[in-house]
């Protein structure tokens, strides 16, 4: 047996690609579950693995680090609580607000979702939140609602004073805002994940998509439309807003926010009968190789941009460069945005002009609330690479925000056509 093996089983098993988290991870996992189970040879603790799926779940455990915080990206939670505070309670009298957190880590993003809620005067007791991840420990501590200081980041902290208390260990969430959180440990590429449709009335599925290949892409946004009511709100992560653009979403119009509307039943929704059916028959063997495991998983990433040669090309890439846009995109990802800008701009100085940088820094700003500035770096991409589908997708997005529908238009075009010479 081979260590690549393991690698293929957690991608065939969870969707895990071990490039998004460094093959060494998976390397270190192994040798500990390899000590653990008191096995000497890769092959002896290959057969372990494959009979046993408590130690599946143990191996899977062993390779998921959690990176979460209480009210990361505020823009987003702003907008839940904007679209279903008092007013939405108001005027759907006896109905319960139905959300959904995937996946959900440690409970802090669950329970953001309630504590925003709270504070914008929604009644608790009718709210009912789902909250499903990889990990039974992510779920055990989330279950205890007990967080430490990396919980709590950035200065606007005020609302643990009014939601926690503070205990020996750390700060504790009371019963009320924990009880209305159901958790749950699930597997989005099963084909029994959460069975019914238009379940929810928002989902937060954010930073998930980016690690998953195209065809999963494609199939878990059609679980998430699958789940979603007609009027509901899917929010995800900023690089993630070109893949749900590109499936018939629409911007819900929420600046910053990363939410979108489903398409309509009628528009198709970039959801035809063949994928469909190539979803179906994806979903059926994803079952076959995961039943014995129920985890969601740290997915594949988008491909990203290539950049476009221009006319004076750059120097040759030292060795490593392009290890500083990864660098990038992953610390993004997590959220450190100030560390993952001075990755792109170390680039530019080194290497010059890139589309990928400059296509990042465009995200980059943009989460941060930057909109001027992303805009800049996006039509900077576009000057360099024209047909890039996701830059283009991002500045659609934006124009659109700001009431530029026209512009936005013109850009959805234009990235439709490169799709479809790509393709």
């Amino acid at each position: 047996m081979k260590p690549g093996g393991f690698q293929q089983w957690l991608k065939d098993t969870m969707g895990l690609d071990a490039s998004t988290i460094g093959p060494t991870v998976v390397e270190r996992a192994v040798a500990s579950r390899m000590a653990a189970c008191e096995c000497k040879q890769l092959g002896e603790y290959w057969q372990t693995l494959r009979a046993s799926p408590l130690e599946q779940q143990e191996l899977i455990e062993a390779v998921v680090v959690p990176e979460t915080w209480f009210f990361r990206d505020t823009q987003a939670f702003s907008a839940l609580s904007g679209s279903y505070g008092l007013e939405w309670a108001a005027t759907h009298p006896g109905e319960r607000l139905r959300l959904l957190s995937l996946p959900c880590s440690t409970g802090e993003e669950p329970y953001t979702m309630a504590m925003a809620l709270q504070d914008a005067g929604f009644p608790l007791e009718r709210l009912s939140i789902d909250a499903v991840d990889i990990s039974e420990r992510a779920l055990a501590k989330a279950r205890r609602g007990l967080y430490g200081s990396n919980s709590f980041r950035g200065r606007e902290l005020q609302f643990r004073e009014r939601h926690f208390a503070a205990v020996a260990g750390g700060w504790q969430l009371p019963e009320t805002v924990r009880s209305r959180v159901n958790f749950i440990q699930g597997n989005v590429l099963d084909v029994a994940f959460l069975p019914g449709e238009a379940v929810y009335d928002a989902i937060f599925c954010r930073n998930l998509l980016i690690y998953f290949d195209a065809d999963t892409q494609v199939r878990t946004v059609w679980i998430l439309k699958r789940l979603l009511r007609p009027q509901g709100l899917l929010f995800v992560g900023p690089a993630e807003a070109g893949l749900i653009l590109s499936q018939g979403f629409a911007s819900a119009q929420l600046p910053m926010a990363f939410a979108f509307r489903p398409p309509r039943a009628d528009s198709g929704g970039g959801v035809s009968a063949a994928m469909l059916a190539t979803t179906a028959s994806a979903l059926a063997g994803a079952a076959a190789k995961a039943a014995t495991v129920k985890a969601i998983a740290k997915p594949r990433p988008l491909a990203r941009p290539r950049p476009a040669p221009v006319a004076n090309p750059a120097p040759p890439a030292v060795e490593g460069a392009e290890a500083l846009l990864d660098a990038a995109q992953r610390l993004a990802d997590n959220g450190d945005f100030e560390r993952a800008a001075s990755s792109c701009q170390a680039y530019l100085q080194g290497q010059g002009p890139s589309a990928r940088a400059l296509y990042l820094l465009g995200l980059i700003e943009g989460a941060k609330g930057r909109n001027e500035l992303a805009e800049d770096y996006f039509r900077k991409a576009l000057y360099l690479q024209p047909q890039h589908e996701e830059t283009l997708m991002h500045l659609a997005l934006l124009l659109e925000t700001r009431g530029d529908a026209a512009g936005g238009r013109v850009l959805r075009l234009r990235a439709q056509r490169s799709r479809r010479t790509a393709g």
